[in-house]
């Protein structure tokens, strides 16, 4: 929610916001307009949408899907598009700390007063057709892009890609970074089924972008289907890390020496696996991206709670002083990101004298894959501290540490290494504890959920 206004209260549950009232008032109307909060489906929305004249945003849309990575990947292409000059806008979800952040129009979010003005007009128009809380926001995203006048759009999949909203726009390019178990309610519960749920996003004779390395047939199968075609990992082009940098390859186009961006390189190369099949690699006039447009853009990419560091501490290793991380927060919230996640922090211990421990402060959400995504991270923590999150689908610190000391049990059995478990009712608790507990060089990783990282960051220590 925005910092600048607080909530307008009204006794009518029922009341219509005006174009002055505040973004507070406007995001509560539009939480309880449609009686579902998730209502998979693109009837509706495209009806307004159409009505609108909003389903085609700027001359080039690129439409971003996947289990995770899909933030990351839209701010790489965001940032090299920026560097090369382009006009360009953002829609990603969810937020962290306001509704602003899900819009960006070169490269900035949006005051308050654009975002009402902009509700207030789709709401003037939709008639009577509801709309869920998401649609509504997307219709708006497209809205305040068409306005600006840009030369791309990127819009990031909320949810699936078939029936999700973004969907109602027919991209000139179709991404989709990764495929994993998640959201099994909506889904479905194996890769296959859901991986052709994503891959709803293509469209015929338009590049599909694919930066999963082991792809579900079905997503293939798809693609072949509409006659899209395919950029695939491993196939069309491939990427190889070195210890200083890393290098892109394209049947015709190689990259070398790129600086590593603070985001997983797979995504970085996913983005530019995106802007060679829109052909902004190797065009003949002026408007070709330049590698050192690349260089320059990737030393600028991160995005808040991806491994994102808040505050670091100097220690002695070796006789020299290092500067390593106090702090670490990490959106990762199922069983693929927390891999990654605690992939990234061995890597990291290998750098660090063993003293240094690593202490994990975990909020999750009950609808999620608690059991696998914790025992994802079982290898890399040297603690838990669980917490309670206090919103709807928020699941209690209890409930977490009951599933890791049934997973650890079997460690425990076999002799190995068994991390110590706490249960808070807060972030603050769990931080404030730690803070009194741990050894002044140890690491503290948040994680779990986007709730759980937006309520450390807005939290007072």
């Amino acid at each position: 929610m925005s910092e600048q206004s607080s909530p307008t209260v009204h006794d009518d549950k029922c009341y219509r916001p005006h174009e002055k009232d505040n973004i507070t008032t406007w995001l509560s109307y539009l939480e309880n307009l449609h009686s579902k909060s998730i209502d998979m489906g693109l009837v509706r929305v495209k009806k307004v949408g159409d009505k609108l004249s909003l389903l085609k945003p700027a001359p080039i849309v690129i439409t971003v899907g996947g289990t995770n990575g899909k933030g990351t990947t839209c701010r790489t292409l965001e940032l090299i598009l920026l560097e090369a000059g382009f006009k360009v806008g953002v829609y990603s979800s969810p937020h962290l700390i306001k509704y602003n952040e899900r819009v960006r129009i070169q490269g900035k979010e949006l005051p308050d007063h654009e975002h009402t003005a902009s509700f207030s007009w789709i709401e003037n128009a939709r008639g009577e057709t509801s709309l869920t809380y998401f649609e509504f926001g997307t219709l708006s995203a497209l809205h305040l892009f068409k306005q600006a006048s840009l030369d791309v759009v990127i819009l990031e999949v909320g949810l699936g890609g078939r029936l999700d909203s973004c969907n109602i726009v027919d991209a000139d390019i179709s991404v989709i970074t990764s495929i994993d178990i998640d959201h099994v309610d909506w889904l479905g519960d194996n890769r296959e089924v859901i991986a052709k749920e994503k891959a709803g996003i293509f469209r015929t004779n338009r590049p599909a972008v694919i930066g999963e390395p082991n792809i579900p047939q079905s997503m293939i199968n798809f693609a072949n289907e509409i006659n899209a075609p395919l950029y695939e990992l491993g196939q069309v082009w491939h990427f190889k890390q070195s210890l200083d940098s890393w290098n892109w390859h394209g049947t015709d186009l190689q990259l070398l020496n790129l600086p590593y961006p603070q985001i997983p390189v797979q995504n970085a190369a996913t983005a530019l696996a995106t802007l060679y099949a829109g052909g902004f690699l190797n065009r003949a006039d002026d408007r070709r991206i330049s590698e050192k447009q690349i260089k320059d853009a990737l030393t600028k990419v991160s995005l808040s709670g991806r491994f994102q560091i808040i505050q670091t501490q100097e220690i002695r290793i070796d006789d020299k002083e290092k500067t390593i991380a106090k702090i670490i927060l990490d959106v990762a919230h199922n069983p693929h990101a927390a891999k990654y996640l605690s992939e990234q922090v061995n890597k990291l211990k290998l750098t660090l004298p063993n003293s240094i421990k690593f202490h994990f402060i975990i909020g999750m959400l009950s609808d999620k894959d608690i059991a696998s995504t914790l025992n994802a991270l079982i290898p890399s923590a040297d603690s838990f501290h669980f917490i309670s999150l206090n919103v709807s689908r928020g699941a209690s610190a209890e409930l977490l540490s009951d599933t890791l000391n049934n997973l650890q049990a079997s460690y425990k059995q076999s002799g190995h290494f068994v991390a110590p478990v706490t249960s808070h009712n807060s972030i603050k608790e769990a931080y404030d504890y730690l803070e009194n507990k741990v050894e002044k060089n140890d690491i503290i990783i948040v994680c779990g959920s986007f709730y759980t990282v937006a309520e450390f960051l807005t939290s007072s220590f």
